[in-house]
């Protein structure tokens, strides 16, 4: 069993490790070179972005697997942004067409590709971990953002955003900034260690499990949960 993953940008390229290896444990090792991949390995590598992950990541990566045909599934893991779920569908159909149609080129049928839709954007994700509130939080601005929207209550795919933000990504950002400031924690795009703890990645699953809420992590869960089962039973 050998996974591909195609992640949006570099806070997912250094997240998906950790989150995979939280999953599998030493049932899977990573590769940093796609021509390493032989048994029991996943490989990741970023998209830089969208739509460089389509227009200039996604066919390599289809042709690599093909080379080499040692993959049993390629992730295609990408922001939703202001798109529906089905609208990343279509988007990822439509360059699978038309890579068929120009290049005559398509995935090779021992490797599924999977979808990952991460739902407005991964910190949306990160904002499931309801330990990590400050229950009376001293930030004026986070107060704003709690009157506007509760996420420690609600759930985070939900949330909208205040009008002066751009889009509900930079909002998502913005409030977990906020929220991690209270636990001195500064997050960025670097990604700090303490999201990819074993404790924080525990408590983000149980938001889902107690509260359906992130379901679009919880997909991603799911189907680890199901590779893992499927590698244990060989």
């Amino acid at each position: 069993m050998n996974l591909y993953f195609l992640v949006e940008g570099s806070t997912e390229y250094k997240f998906y490790p950790k989150l995979l290896e939280f999953v599998f444990g030493d049932l899977l090792t990573e590769v940093k070179e796609v021509n390493k991949i032989k048994k029991k390995h996943f490989f990741i590598l970023t998209g830089k972005g969208w739509p460089s992950l389509y227009d200039e990541k996604l066919l390599p990566s289809i042709q690599d697997i093909n080379t080499y045909s040692k993959c049993d599934y390629l992730f295609v893991c990408i922001d939703s942004e202001g798109y529906s779920i089905d609208d990343k569908k279509r988007e990822l159909e439509d360059y699978l067409h038309k890579f068929k149609e120009e290049e005559n080129v398509v995935l090779n049928d021992n490797c599924k590709i999977i979808l990952i839709v991460q739902n407005i954007c991964i910190e949306t994700w990160f904002l499931g971990n309801k330990k990590v509130y400050k229950k009376n939080p001293s930030s004026r601005l986070l107060k704003e953002f709690q009157a506007f929207y509760n996420v420690k209550e609600n759930d985070p795919e939900l949330m909208e955003k205040l009008p002066r933000f751009n889009t509900k990504a930079q909002f998502h950002f913005k409030y977990l900034k906020e929220i991690l400031l209270e636990r001195n924690i500064n997050y960025s795009k670097r990604l700090p260690s303490e999201l990819y703890h074993e404790t924080y990645l525990s408590n983000m699953i149980k938001r889902v499990e107690d509260d359906s809420h992130i379901t679009s992590f919880g997909k991603l869960i799911e189907i680890l949960v199901e590779i893992r089962s499927i590698i244990e039973a060989a």
